[in-house]
C-alpha cells in the first residue's frame, strides 16, 4: 500500500516532476534540505510522493487495457422497405418512389412522399408560428437554444388539422409504424446561412436530463425529413461517417433508423448550410412507445 502523502500538493508536483525529468533522488533530498526540510521528513515526503505516482499509473494502466463496454442492446425500429428494395411502395393513399437504400446506416430516399399542394399548405400553416429552434437539454431535461441549431421551427400537434392526419396516416403506412409512437409534426425554417451541425437524433440515457425525454415514449428509434421546398442552393442533409448528402427537393423525404443510442449506428447527421433562399422541412421522430 502506498504512503499517504501529507505535504502540500505543490510539493509533490515538484518531487514527481523532478524525478520524471532525469534527476535522481540525492539531488531532490539535498534540494529539499536545502529549503530547510529536516532528511528524515525529505526522505518521507519523496517515498510517499512517488509511490502515489506509481499507484497512479499502475490504474491508468489497468483502465487502458480493460475491455470496452459492450454495445447497448438493439431495439426494435420501424422497417419500411426489406433488403431488395422495390421501385415503387404504396403508402395509404400515394404511391412513393423509392431513390435509394442503404443497409448501414439504414437510410432511405423517398421521392414524391408529399404532394406540391401539401408541401405548400404545411408551410402555410407554421410560417406565422415559427420560433428559434431548441435542442434537448441533456443537463436538467427539458429543452434549450444551442449555437449549432440556428433554425426556427413550429410543433404541429398529432392531428392537428385533416391534413396532418392525412400525412401522419401515410407515414405511419409507409413505415409500419404506429401513429401514436411519433412525436408532433415539428416544421423548420432555415435562411440564408442558417444550418442543424452533425448530431444524433437519439439521446444518450446515461445523461441527468434524458430521464423525462425517454419517459414519453422511450428511446427514439428513427427519423423522417420530408423537404417542403428546394432551396435556391444548399440546405443538404449530411451523413459525415459515409460522405453522404442528400439534396432538399420539395416532396422527397429521407429516413433513416437506428437501434440503439450509440454511434456505431452511423446516424450522426446535419442540416448543411443554405446559401441562397429558404429551407423548409418537416421532421417526424419516432418512438419506441406511444409518444403523449
Amino acid at each position: 500500500m502506498a504512503t499517504t502523502f501529507h505535504g502540500s500538493p505543490e510539493l509533490r508536483h515538484w518531487i514527481i516532476q523532478q524525478t520524471e525529468a532525469g534527476h535522481s533522488p540525492q539531488a531532490l533530498l539535498t534540494e529539499l534540505i536545502r529549503n530547510g526540510y529536516e532528511e528524515d521528513q525529505a526522505i518521507t515526503f519523496m517515498t510517499a510522493a512517488l509511490e502515489s505516482r506509481v499507484t497512479e499509473l499502475v490504474s491508468s494502466k489497468i483502465a487502458a487495457e480493460k475491455p470496452q463496454d459492450s454495445l447497448p442492446p438493439p431495439i426494435r425500429v420501424p422497417q419500411p422497405i426489406g433488403t431488395a428494395w422495390p421501385s415503387v411502395v404504396h403508402a395509404l393513399d400515394r404511391e412513393v418512389n423509392v431513390l435509394f437504400s442503404l443497409t448501414l446506416p439504414r437510410v432511405v430516399l423517398f421521392g414524391g412522399l408529399l404532394s406540391d399542394d401539401e408541401c405548400d399548405e404545411l408551410i402555410a400553416l407554421s410560417r406565422a408560428h415559427v420560433t428559434p429552434s431548441n435542442v434537448v437539454d441533456m443537463e436538467a431535461g427539458g429543452e434549450k437554444p444551442h449555437q449549432a441549431r440556428t433554425s426556427s421551427g413550429a410543433a404541429l400537434a398529432r392531428g392537428g388539422t385533416p391534413l396532418i392526419a392525412r400525412i401522419e396516416e401515410r407515414i405511419a403506412a409507409l413505415l409500419h409504424w404506429p401513429v401514436d409512437h411519433g412525436e408532433a409534426l415539428q416544421i423548420l425554417r432555415y435562411e440564408v446561412g442558417q444550418e442543424y451541425k452533425p448530431h444524433y437524433d437519439y439521446v444518450d440515457p446515461a445523461q441527468p436530463g434524458a430521464a423525462p425525454f425517454l419517459a414519453r415514449g422511450g428511446q427514439r428509434v428513427g427519423s423522417l425529413v420530408m423537404y417542403l421546398n428546394t432551396p435556391e442552393d444548399g440546405g443538404a442533409t449530411n451523413f459525415p461517417d459515409i460522405g453522404l448528402e442528400v439534396a432538399a427537393v420539395k416532396g422527397n423525404a429521407v429516413f433513416f433508423s437506428y437501434d440503439r443510442p450509440h454511434p456505431s449506428t452511423k446516424t450522426l447527421h446535419g442540416g448543411m448550410p443554405v446559401r441562397a433562399g429558404e429551407k423548409w422541412v418537416a421532421t417526424k421522430w419516432l418512438r419506441e412507445r406511444p409518444h403523449d
